[in-house]
């Protein structure tokens, strides 16, 4: 008997998916493969669903033989399993990202006379009402909330790119890129009070204030579903902090980042430019325990941002306050420099691991940007945040733009440089 081979990344089945294996199964033995938890985030499918619940899910298809587990979104390893007569696979893959991946299966195929089968599909209003549900579930506040702690524990590395509207927010929420046969995109949204007082003309010293700021972490919630992680600056007042911490649990934010600093706000980048005031470590202890206590639920976190290294007060002093922020209740500890050179990061990130294997490590690459995820992830970094690389590279592509409709009085000009409106219409859903 033939054996078929198709890989699911669902967590409901359709009638695109009954359709694959009845035309699958016409044709022998028919194998599905359950795409591991990892494989699916990197595939920007998040699951509802445990991976043991869609193993059951998928054995209980008429039609459906055996189940195993794919841990890469390439096929080799379990191609070579397997050796599967045939592949089938909905010929949505034919372009875009996933080209790269089936292209590969072809080839693997190819070499012992395997044979790939791309199925037309399926797409009725059915289907298109399970999307919808499935999206508009993973944006509920109760699943978004409590999404960060779950990629932790799925991923080595939590991988979050600045989102200062709506527009920013689909951006990160619909990039995904192939790469060396691998497909990749962002797990979070980081909600920048840097991006969002610059989107609004104002100085980045707080003075946006935080009921605006919620505005604009609705409208990325209205249109994503990705868990956001909120920059909170120094948090304020221990006694608002708390009403802080309340109101973005409601919301359905994962995170706030609050840095060991007080009086009024000064960019970090500025270091001893500039008059900063780090707060003892007795001062801010207490501001987290209170946010802790404020909290309703075990989802919230709350991430320690120190300021050590950035004030020149030392290796020490920083290790010293991560232990002890970490002890008042300290879900994560982020750690920043504006050197170039990582080597400050790593030694810290190297020293705290020896004392602690278990509380997340947070960094901002933007000074140190030569470093690697994955380099980042051997010193036990677990989430990395790109701050504001969309807004820096948008604002010299405006500047410019605009220059050029002053000097030439037209807009032909610039017109290699434009999105064109349609792909813009098309990346907004509708409903």
């Amino acid at each position: 008997m033939k054996t078929i081979y198709t890989c699911f990344c669902t967590d409901v089945i359709h009638d695109g998916h009954l359709n694959i294996v009845e035309e699958a199964h016409k044709r022998g033995k028919v194998i599905v493969g359950c795409l591991s938890d990892e494989a699916l985030i990197r595939y920007n499918k998040f699951p509802t669903i445990s991976q043991d619940e869609r193993i059951k899910l998928y054995r209980s298809i008429d039609g459906v033989e055996e189940v195993v587990i794919q841990n890469d979104m390439l096929y080799d390893d379990v191609i070579t399993l397997v050796q599967p007569d045939y592949v089938v696979h909905g010929d949505n893959w034919l372009e875009g990202p996933e080209k790269a991946i089936r292209d590969h299966v072809e080839e693997l195929l190819k070499a012992y006379g395997g044979e790939l089968i791309d199925i037309p599909y399926t797409y009725n209003e059915k289907v298109k009402k399970i999307d919808m549900q499935l999206r508009e579930k993973l944006s509920m506040p109760e699943y978004r909330r409590k999404r960060l702690r779950q990629l932790l524990s799925m991923t080595s590395i939590v991988k979050v790119m600045e989102a200062n509207s709506g527009l920013t927010g689909l951006i990160v929420e619909k990039t995904v890129v192939e790469h060396e046969g691998k497909l990749d995109q962002f797990d979070a949204m980081w909600s920048s009070s840097l991006c969002d007082s610059t989107a609004r003309g104002k100085p980045d010293i707080e003075l946006v204030d935080m009921t605006s700021r919620f505005r604009t972490i609705d409208d990325i919630m209205e249109v994503t579903t990705k868990p956001i992680i909120f920059d909170g600056d120094t948090g304020g007042l221990t006694e608002h902090f708390v009403y802080t911490v309340r109101s973005l649990e409601r919301m359905g934010v994962s995170a706030i980042i609050i840095e060991d600093k007080k009086g009024l706000k000064k960019n970090s980048l500025f270091g001893t430019e500039v008059e900063q005031t780090q707060a003892t470590i007795e001062e801010f202890s207490a501001k987290i325990a209170a946010g802790k206590k404020a909290q309703l639920t075990d989802d919230f976190m709350i991430i320690a941002r120190i300021e050590s290294l950035i004030l020149e007060k030392g290796m020490e002093d920083a290790l010293e306050r991560a232990k002890a922020f970490v002890a008042a209740g300290a879900d994560g500890i982020m750690i920043h420099s504006r050197k170039k050179d990582p080597a400050e990061i790593a030694e810290f990130c190297d020293k705290l691991r020896e004392v602690d294997k278990v509380t997340p490590i947070v960094v901002v690459p933007s000074s140190f940007n030569v470093i690697t995820e994955e380099e980042l992830a051997q010193h036990g970094v677990n989430i990395v945040i790109y701050a504001n690389q969309l807004t820096r590279s948008a604002f010299p592509a405006m500047q410019q733009t605009a220059e050029d409709i002053l000097r030439y009085h037209r807009a032909k000009e610039v017109d290699d440089r434009l999105m064109p409106i349609k792909n813009i219409i098309t990346l907004i859903d509708e409903l």
